[in-house]
């Protein structure tokens, strides 16, 4: 009897951070909503080195409550080692991963579980609409993605971390050895059956959100270097424009000398080396951003330290 009931059993993961105020109103949402549908569920939230009272109200929680559990880190490792992190601590057949803000709609939540009984193993959460979020973020995250699309070959232009996986994805992504893997690119690569639910992203209730605007580009700059070589070939691509530039004024200044019109062309110089110097520094800066990673995977340090646990 206990086997079957965790051959059903769902585990939502939910990254928190400084999220004190959201922990048990998510819960009584969730736990809400899969108990009307009749889901066996864990919910495991991932205290990700919080600095406020979130790690004790997971403990209230989980001290009342036997679906409740927790695991928090020793310090702050980011949402992609608290999604991992959550992944391999989860005992369900299959886990859903969503936001501890209610940005993504528990009421999903079903429709994702019914998708995945008739044998899809991945079931991605697709935005139908990004909400009443700032137009220049908008613009930013769109930009971003549609660069992660083309060097990924994986359309990623509505993909966010709000998806249901199957134990042989969640498995399947637990054997990849990334120092610093990028969730919702992982996530489409290893493949399955896939279906996908759209969703309207919520307003966030309370509190704000985590993300300055330097932080999201950290975020595109890491996750676009981590899972594809791309940026490597903007390095080539400089070299031969700047060769193409050269071999032109090369011709000029040589028809120049051989006429008799050769004239200093002081600013020439100057622009030339300004130009060169540029697309060096550029180049020097992409390859020295590789090696810090190559450098950071042959550390090989954990992704993440767990310092406490709850309800496991």
């Amino acid at each position: 009897m206990v086997l079957q009931e965790n051959n059903k059993l769902l585990s939502i993961i939910i990254p928190a951070y400084n999220e004190q105020d959201n922990i048990h109103r998510t819960f009584n949402t969730i736990s809400q909503i899969l108990n009307e549908s009749h889901i066996p569920f864990e919910i495991l939230f991932v205290d990700d080195g919080s600095r406020d009272m979130t790690w004790p109200r997971i403990c209230e929680l989980s001290a009342g409550l036997s679906e409740a559990k927790g695991i928090s880190f020793s310090r702050n490792f980011g949402k992609e080692s608290a999604i991992f992190a959550g992944l391999e601590s989860a005992s369900g057949a299959c886990c859903v991963i969503m936001d501890c803000d209610l940005q993504h709609p528990p009421a999903v939540i079903p429709e994702m579980y019914r998708l995945w009984q008739e044998g899809f193993e991945v079931v991605e959460g697709v935005k139908a609409s990004r909400g009443q979020e700032n137009p220049f973020h908008t613009f930013c995250a769109k930009g971003f993605y549609k660069i992660i699309s083309k060097v990924t070959k994986v359309n990623m232009s509505d993909a966010s971390d709000f998806k249901l996986l199957d134990r042989k994805a969640v498995d399947a992504l637990l054997l990849l050895p990334e120092r610093a893997p990028f969730f919702r690119a992982l996530s489409s690569w290893v493949g399955f059956r896939t279906a996908s639910v759209p969703f309207e992203v919520q307003e966030r209730a309370i509190g704000s959100s985590k993300w300055s605007m330097w932080s999201l580009v950290k975020y595109a700059i890491r996750n676009i270097t981590s899972f594809s070589g791309a940026p490597m070939q903007v390095v080539t691509f400089l070299g031969w424009l700047m060769l193409l530039a050269s071999l032109a004024l090369g011709v000029q200044s040589l028809y120049r000398y051989f006429s008799g019109t050769a004239l200093e062309g002081f600013t020439t110089v100057i622009l030339l080396q300004l130009i060169i110097g540029s697309v060096l520094m550029i180049s020097l800066g992409i390859i020295g951003h590789y090696i810090s990673r190559i450098y950071d995977e042959i550390k090989a340090r954990p992704r993440y330290i767990i310092s406490k646990r709850c309800g496991l």
